[in-house]
């Protein structure tokens, strides 16, 4: 294996566990956004009770409306820590896969080249049988 099949292998890895992780990545967001529609649903559900119950249900909805908003906040940070991640991910991710691409594109030169080189010999060699055959 050649130093050049040996980078294409390295920076392929490299580019496979960059997916893996905004995969990853993208899943933690997917689920916290689930966890923010949840609470939405309970908050209007605990509402739509309030509003068939008493005086102490509605001094129970405020508590929970209350650590609903805490929670909401909470759920809102993480969800904007995990877009940061997610955007440093995917500038990983496009930057591997450039050097990928890079080498990729320097093994395809040296394969040209030598094919060229390797043509050049066989014409070489071919024009000299031809000349031996003509002094003949």
């Amino acid at each position: 294996m050649s130093w050049r099949e040996s980078l294409i292998r390295i920076s392929n890895h490299e580019v496979e566990t960059l997916q893996k992780r905004l995969g990853e990545v993208v899943h933690r967001k997917s689920l916290a956004e689930m966890k923010l529609s949840v609470l939405e649903a309970e908050i209007e559900s605990e509402k739509e009770q309030a509003q068939m119950g008493g005086l102490d249900v509605f001094w129970s909805l405020q508590g929970f409306l209350e650590g609903a908003k805490h929670r909401r906040v909470d759920i809102e940070t993480q969800i904007r820590v995990i877009a940061e991640e997610e955007a440093g991910a995917r500038d990983a991710l496009n930057e591997a896969f450039e050097r990928l691409k890079k080498f990729e594109h320097v093994a395809e030169m040296a394969r040209l080249s030598a094919a060229k080189e390797l043509a050049k010999r066989e014409t070489a060699a071919l024009d000299e049988m031809g000349l031996r055959a003509a002094a003949r």
